[in-house]
């Protein structure tokens, strides 16, 4: 068992998905196969298949400052507003004591994309473009309009940067930094320059053209790549005496988390960086592999990676891996890259909450080279046994985390 020392309570949750903007309402609909990936075309590029997100930022912004805020930003602060409601703070006790790690791969996409387009045009930059594209602007903003005045920070770190931001802030809870800590990630990236970037790098999944849905197959064995998706998801993080004496009661508990880098390749996945830092993790939070009942896999559903990560596990399960429970939830609404961690770790603690483990979508032929565990395939399977469960985030640049988490 993870030790008390080391544990951090998950105190609330809030999200932005193209799965929807409520975390129950999201995660039924995860657990049915519901799939949000749609076909969206872009001016002069092949039509791809994406997972866009819809929020209404109105409650928190007016229509002028929305006018100078980016998306981005947006949906970064309805999520944090939603993770502080369910945490059942009106407000902080000490904003300098409230700390913001956040995690996002390409900011400001939708501002830098607008302003690339005008210069080509011969037209006029909007002024606001350096402070509304900047990587850490969505921090900002969420800084600005929550009143957080301790440390607020942003972490790029591709696929990893929000995961990587929920263990820096459960590093800075443990030390006695801040008493609170707002989590997670953002990422609003279809737009036309990325997407183009991305057709370019050939890793995106075509639109299935009998199913769009089902564009996105981890694991299976004819999967063609990932498909990108939007949205924004946060954990309201305190330490284990502080969240049993809060408002409401932890849905779970952060039990340890590692991060550690393949230095091996830019692109390709190594599954012995990956194995370390499953290790890592599973040592930090001071537990076995056969006490992981369910992971969340990194999954992206290409060819390379989802074999990579596969191997990984079975070399630190061992014998263990056929009773791991695996999926992946990318398939049901895309890749978040930077958001991805932070969305993803919270369908863990929810898994942890309800006894059940959501699906890999729209998968019915597991590749052999990702076989050898309890897949979940379809629709969520109940597990009401399940006390511990574990979050993978493997990045471009080598990148590596996992989050642990407990049974509240």
């Amino acid at each position: 068992m993870g030790g008390t020392q080391q544990r951090i309570g998950v105190a609330g949750m809030g999200l932005v998905s193209p799965l929807g903007n409520t975390v129950d309402g999201a995660w039924d609909r995860l657990l049915q196969g519901d799939s949000a990936v749609q076909r969206m075309g872009f001016e002069g590029l092949p039509d791809i298949a994406a997972a866009r997100s819809t929020f209404d930022v109105t409650p928190f912004l007016g229509k002028l400052q929305q006018v100078g805020t980016e998306r981005v930003s947006q949906m970064a602060l309805v999520a944090a507003r939603q993770a502080m409601a369910d945490a059942g703070m009106e407000a902080w006790e000490d904003p300098e004591r409230v700390g913001l790690y956040l995690g996002t791969g390409m900011g400001g996409a939708s501002t830098m994309d607008q302003g690339y387009a005008a210069l080509h045009a011969g037209a006029r930059i909007p002024p606001l473009t350096v402070p509304a594209g900047m990587v850490n602007g969505a921090a900002a903003v969420i800084a600005l309009r929550m009143g957080i005045r301790g440390p607020v920070l942003t972490y790029a770190v591709a696929c990893a940067s929000s995961a990587v931001a929920i263990a820096e802030a459960a590093h800075a809870l443990r030390r006695g930094e801040v008493d609170v800590a707002l989590a997670g990630g953002v990422e609003a990236l279809l737009v036309r320059g990325t997407v183009a970037a991305w057709q370019a790098l050939r890793t995106l999944a075509p639109p299935d053209e009998e199913d769009v849905g089902r564009s996105c197959r981890p694991f299976a064995r004819g999967r063609s790549g990932l498909v990108l998706g939007e949205g924004a998801a946060f954990l309201v993080l305190r330490r284990a005496e502080d969240a049993q004496r809060a408002p409401v009661a932890p849905r779970a508990w952060l039990l340890g988390s590692a991060v550690r880098c393949d230095a091996a390749h830019l692109t390709n996945p190594d599954a012995h960086g990956q194995a370390a830092t499953l290790r890592a993790a599973l040592a930090a939070a001071r537990l076995a592999p056969t006490d992981i009942g369910y992971c969340n896999a990194h999954g992206t559903a290409t060819v390379a990676g989802d074999p990579v990560e596969c191997e990984a596990l079975r070399q630190v399960w061992g014998d263990a891996a056929p009773a791991l429970g695996l999926s992946s939830t990318k398939a049901a609404h895309g890749h978040l890259l930077g958001a991805a961690g932070a969305l993803e770790a919270l369908w863990t603690v929810q898994a942890l909450r309800t006894g059940q483990m959501p699906p890999t979508q729209g998968v019915a032929d597991v590749d052999p080279a990702c076989e050898g565990f309890a897949h979940v395939l379809g629709q969520g399977a109940r597990r009401p046994d399940l006390r511990h469960a574990i979050s993978n985030s493997f990045a471009f640049g080598g990148t590596n985390a996992t989050l642990v988490f407990g049974k509240a």
